[in-house]
């Protein structure tokens, strides 16, 4: 008694396709990959440290200094390594790289793990300004951290430091060295001095290390935490 409806369309449709007349199959073309962000040219490379295992750089990115390690970002650029007078980042899978920048006076500020090449230092180039122990602390003269804050590489020539570790895990690092006519000698540190924080923060990386020198010449009164031995003491600083 079935009466099929005029019009009626089937459910489905089988179709039969020629081999030889088949349409192509359709293919979808990615699209291609657009980077946005800055340009490479907005960052500024001021300082570098590099070391076999740690690579630590100091820019300028929109006027303000940044310090950055192995992995961090910087106007959608990550930090993938340095080298003698460069670092390399990266983005979008393309390296970049950016050049050390030379001062006017054809100085520049590498810190490598090798030792610096012997220098005869005429006596009057030491920087100037007095330390007077107060007692209860010892006052600075500010002349002298605005000196040493300009200059990393003298620094590097008066005190030098190296890692202490837990482990893998960067503790602190112990003083290797003083030069006994500069003024780092009248601080009251001494070689094997283990640096533990300072102000409160502690410096347990390259990046804390760096950021407290950069913000050195801002800094009015400091308290530096040290390990001598098996005893932990505490410096007391003012900037004046």
């Amino acid at each position: 008694e079935y009466i099929e409806k005029e019009g009626a369309k089937p459910l489905y449709y089988r179709v039969r396709l020629n081999p030889n007349t088949a349409p192509p199959p359709v293919v979808v073309q990615p699209k291609p990959v657009v980077v946005t962000g800055g340009n490479i040219n907005d960052i500024k490379l001021l300082a570098l440290y590099n070391a076999f295992d740690m690579s630590v750089i100091t820019v300028v990115y929109k006027g303000k200094t940044q310090v950055l390690v192995r992995g961090d970002f910087i106007n959608g650029f990550k930090v993938e390594g340095a080298g003698s007078n460069f670092a390399t980042l990266t983005k979008g899978g393309k390296l970049y790289k950016i050049m050390l920048i030379v001062s006017s006076k054809g100085t520049n500020s590498i810190k490598h793990n090798l030792p610096p090449p012997m220098v005869t230092k005429p006596a009057n180039t030491i920087a100037k300004g007095e330390i007077i122990d107060a007692g209860d602390r010892k006052i600075v003269d500010k002349s002298l951290v605005e000196h040493f804050a300009g200059n990393l590489a003298e620094v590097n020539k008066n005190i030098g430091i190296s890692e202490v570790k837990d482990g893998a895990n960067l503790k602190g690092f112990r003083i290797s060295f003083i030069r006994q006519d500069s003024p780092f000698a009248q601080l009251g540190v001494m070689r094997g001095d283990v640096i533990k924080s300072i102000n409160g923060q502690k410096i347990d990386s390259y990046n804390a290390a760096f950021g407290v020198y950069k913000s050195i010449g801002d800094i009015q009164n400091l308290s530096l935490v040290i390990e001598r031995g098996a005893e932990e003491m505490e410096l007391e600083y003012e900037v004046n």
